[in-house]
Formats: C-alpha cells, structure tokens, sequence
C-alpha cells in the first residue's frame, strides 16, 4: 500500500518559485492492484510517478510507502567509467543481494545480451545498450510495485519481445504503476486508474472509466 496525504509539488524557476504541478492530492493505493496515470503532456504524470517511487520528493505533504518500489524500469542511472558488470555488481550489493551477486549479475549479463561489451566501460556503449543493460537491471530484482514510465525495450524485434514477456512476467506476480499514452498498454497492464487534471488526482476503480473521463475532458 502506497499512501499519498495532502501532497503538492512546485519546481523552482529563475522567476521563484513556479506553478503548482501538484494540488492537494489525497489517495491510498491499494496493495496487488495495477495503475496507469493519465493526462495531458504536463499534466503531472511523471511528476506523481517519481514522488509515488521516491525519485523526487513533495514540496509538501508526505508519502508512505508500505511496499518495497522499483525505480522506473529501462531507466536508473549509470556510472559511465565502469563496465557493465561493475554497473551491476554496484547496484546489486546497493539493493542488499550480496549472496546471490552472481546469480543476479548472471541473469543481467545473459538478459541484456551485451556479449564481451559487458566489461568494457557503460561510456563505450551506444544508446540502445545501455538501455537493455537499464532494463536487464530493473528486472534483475523482486518488487511488489514496478514503476514504468513510457514504458520502452531498445533492440531489435526479437529482445522487445523478450523485454515485454519477462515484464508481463513481473507485473503477473506483483504490480505496476505506470505512465503510458497508449491504451492498449494501460489496458494490458492496468486494472484501475489516475486520472490528472488542473494539478488534482482522480481515482478510478477500472482503467476504461479513468480513459473516459480524460476523453470526455479533451474533447469538451
């Protein structure tokens, strides 16, 4: 369970202080239970998303956690002067799996199909390796809540495929909160939904009726 109370959130501008891109918002989200954030381009999807998962913190307000959260799958940062391998190792030991560090370091080295460059420098690589070593190494781990936003799988045909079954895989055994402009994403993953609008958040218990009211608010 992932409780948001009275949570507001601003970003500092050159100006000050600049326009809240999140208003009062007050909602339990319940355990075993799939979201999809909706709205329009900087509505204040991905704002929620980062707060929900803790990469960014409120302006004010609290959130409570009762869960253990990923950060956003296929993203995270990389430490560009190590290889691979070290990349892995480092965040393995981070998240508290030294006795299983080459079973994990194992899975991410054959997910991400990086051949010999998995020890060569992450700087060496191209945009698409970092990606599939990014999502070999959010999947490398058990949460209870995955978080996606603009969920994607560098690679050809054949690893996104690969990429989209072992997430479906994850999201069957645990749940997903996530930021998508596709419905067909949202209704292949998400059972209810969030729908943002002029800094508020509205709950929906089931995903289509959260994609209604945001239609039915563009097309006015």
């Amino acid at each position: 369970m992932i409780v948001l109370d009275n949570v507001y959130k601003r970003y500092m501008t050159e100006h000050g202080a600049g326009r809240w891109v999140l208003r009062g918002i007050d909602l339990t989200l319940p355990p075993k239970r799939s979201i999809g954030l909706i709205g329009v381009n900087g509505a204040g999807k991905s704002t929620l998303l980062k707060i929900i998962g803790g990469a960014d913190v409120a302006t004010k307000g609290r959130v409570e956690r009762h869960c253990r959260v990923s950060w956003p799958v296929g993203q995270g940062g990389l430490e560009a002067t190590l290889t691979g391998r070290q990349n892995a190792k480092f965040v393995c030991r981070l998240h508290g799996h030294r006795e299983e560090l080459n079973q994990r370091v194992g899975f991410i080295q054959d997910f991400a199909e990086l051949g010999d460059s998995f020890d060569a420098p992450v700087l060496t690589y191209s945009s698409g390796m970092r990606s599939r070593l990014q999502f070999a190494m959010s999947l490398a781990f058990d949460f209870d809540v995955y978080i996606s936003d603009e969920l994607t799988a560098a690679g050809d045909a054949k690893f996104r495929g690969k990429a989209a079954r072992a997430f479906k895989d994850r999201t069957d055994r645990a749940s997903v909160i996530m930021v998508s402009h596709d419905e067909t994403t949202l209704r292949q993953f998400c059972q209810s939904g969030i729908w943002i609008h002029d800094g508020k958040a509205f709950w929906f218990d089931k995903i289509d009726d959260a994609l209604k009211a945001y239609k039915d608010a563009i097309f006015v």
